[in-house]
């Protein structure tokens, strides 16, 4: 049994079809990427997938059970958390009182939220920052904050849209071996991202989006090869780096666990 199904889901917005039939699969355990052009349907297919959109058609199954149109709040409880790729922490709050909020989901006695939220920052590279007021963070703090708030909800399916977005390569590089841990601790992740050195390094399958459809899925090393994939999104030049980058990885001692070198937005 799959443990997340979007199955055949359309999305129309008046005249506009955002998403189109699409369908895909997410293991449990596993690190799933969503790649594809900007204005693809990625992120419509996300709020679809965590209840913020119902869709035009189509259905979505978690574990089994269908959650087509569920709202939001409800599925944070089930356990279904997302980041946001517009990152908005609280500003007139420190970074503890920001993750706090989303620990105050299953814990309603403040010295419990607090407490979880310590420690949720000490797996993000908070812990420094705690007395800080969110407002004060750089782009990549407030992108962690984000993370952070999400995974105080403690959820089993994390949804992370572009949370590399913004980052330059020394933070995507920080950030990597942190999402592999977050899946590590038994959370299963889909990220939408267009960083796609971080893609292949951290994503078992990727499944690639273009003008609403599912043109393609796969391992990274399949998808960046595909000529469909090549053509709508990554373009010759990338492509071929991500595929040379790939070769070498493979090829060198405990190489595909390596963080991702080089221009991390190739």
């Amino acid at each position: 049994m799959s443990f997340l199904t979007v199955e055949a889901v359309s999305k129309r917005f008046g005249g506009l079809l955002a998403v189109s039939d699409a369908s895909f699969e997410v293991a449990e355990g596993s690190i799933t990427g969503l790649i594809g052009p900007n204005g693809a349907g990625k992120t419509t297919l996300f709020a679809i997938v965590s209840g913020f959109e119902r869709p035009t058609g189509g259905r979505v199954l978690w574990r089994g059970a269908e959650i087509t149109g569920r709202p939001p709040h409800l599925l944070a409880r089930d356990g279904i958390a997302r980041t946001f790729q517009i990152v908005q922490p609280f500003a007139g709050l420190s970074v503890r009182e920001n993750i706090a909020v989303g620990a105050f989901l299953r814990h309603k006695r403040r010295a419990e939220a607090i407490a979880l939220a310590e420690r949720v920052a000490e797996r993000v590279g908070l812990a420094r920052d705690l007395d800080k007021p969110a407002a004060a963070l750089t782009v990549a703090g407030r992108k962690r904050v984000e993370l952070a708030k999400a995974l105080a909800t403690e959820p089993k399916l994390l949804l992370l849209d572009e949370v590399l977005a913004g980052l330059n390569p020394s933070e995507v590089r920080d950030i990597v071996p942190v999402v592999r841990a977050i899946r590590d601790s038994g959370i299963t992740v889909l990220m939408i991202e267009h960083v796609m050195q971080a893609v292949m390094n951290l994503c078992e399958t990727v499944h690639v989006l273009a003008q609403g459809r599912i043109i393609a899925g796969g391992t990274p090393a399949e998808v960046v090869r595909n000529p469909a994939v090549v053509e709508a999104y990554l373009g010759h030049g990338a492509a071929t780096r991500l595929q040379a980058s790939d070769d070498r990885r493979a090829d060198e001692p405990g190489g595909l666990n390596r963080p991702p070198q080089g221009d991390a937005h190739a």
